[in-house]
């Protein structure tokens, strides 16, 4: 091995063992990556909230949750390189990881950005020809995901407070790859808290609750229904918004429930 000189999305400059033997992702859609680029061998660690693929993720060792890490267990595992990601980690998670270990941190944020993800995993990881066939996977199944053009929307993440995506995150990107206006795209802040009398106002067309973070169930449809009477509200499984291999599976699904 030899050591590389790179730049991740936040043109940090990241120096480490290339091609990196012991491999530690702590966002989700990052080790459902790496697994696809068949990097199995190389993948010592991961969250426990990394569950794909599943019949892989199993052998490599937990080392916290997404914002609360485990230290003595990274310490253990002894990476040439840890994978993050600006809006599953924090900043201060980052900053105590780079003290003493190689730190990669992405940014997904749209569609396109986490095409470039998939492209740039496979150049750190020495596994471009495996991260171009995922790409070409993915690009050509989105091609025939179906459109509802003009149709307002809102995607629900959170009750108690109810909290949406909002503009520049990924599921906002997707909304709008399947033609839907994204109602709360204006409001401030990724991920905004909102209140009944703000989706009254939205004008919607359809709400979304999403299965994950919040595990939203048909008895919430109900709820929000009550206020919301003339709105289309319907549960849509939260894991096919999430980016990495899931796409391919997300545009099946789509095309499914979209019908």
């Amino acid at each position: 091995m030899t050591k590389k000189l790179i730049m991740d999305h936040l043109e940090r400059s990241v120096e480490y063992s290339y091609p990196p033997k012991r491999i530690i992702s702590l966002a989700p859609g990052i080790t459902d990556t790496l697994y696809s680029l068949g990097l199995e061998k190389e993948i010592v660690g991961r969250t426990r909230y990394c569950i794909h693929p599943k019949i892989k993720v199993d052998q490599a060792t937990p080392v916290g949750g997404t914002k609360d890490i485990h230290l003595d267990n990274i310490r253990a595992l002894k990476p040439d390189l840890i994978f993050a990601e600006k809006e599953e980690n924090t900043k201060e998670i980052v900053e105590l990881l780079e003290k003493e270990f190689s730190v990669f941190v992405a940014e997904v944020d749209s569609v396109q950005t986490a095409y470039k993800m998939i492209t740039d995993l496979g150049e750190v990881t020495n596994s471009k020809l495996e991260a171009e066939q995922l790409l070409f996977t993915i690009q050509s199944r989105f091609k025939d995901i179906p459109t509802f053009q003009g149709k307002r929307v809102a995607y629900v993440i959170w009750r108690k407070p109810y909290m949406v995506a909002g503009n520049n995150t990924y599921i906002s990107s997707l909304l709008t790859l399947l033609g839907f206006e994204n109602a709360f795209s204006t409001y401030e802040g990724r991920y905004p808290i909102v209140t009944e009398e703000d989706f009254q106002l939205a004008n919607l067309d359809y709400l979304f609750l999403a299965t994950e973070p919040f595990p939203f169930k048909e008895k919430h449809v109900i709820e929000m229904s009550a206020f919301l009477p003339d709105v289309k509200a319907s549960i849509l499984d939260g894991e096919m918004f999430w980016y990495g291999p899931r796409m391919i599976e997300a545009a099946t699904y789509f095309n499914k429930i979209f019908e």
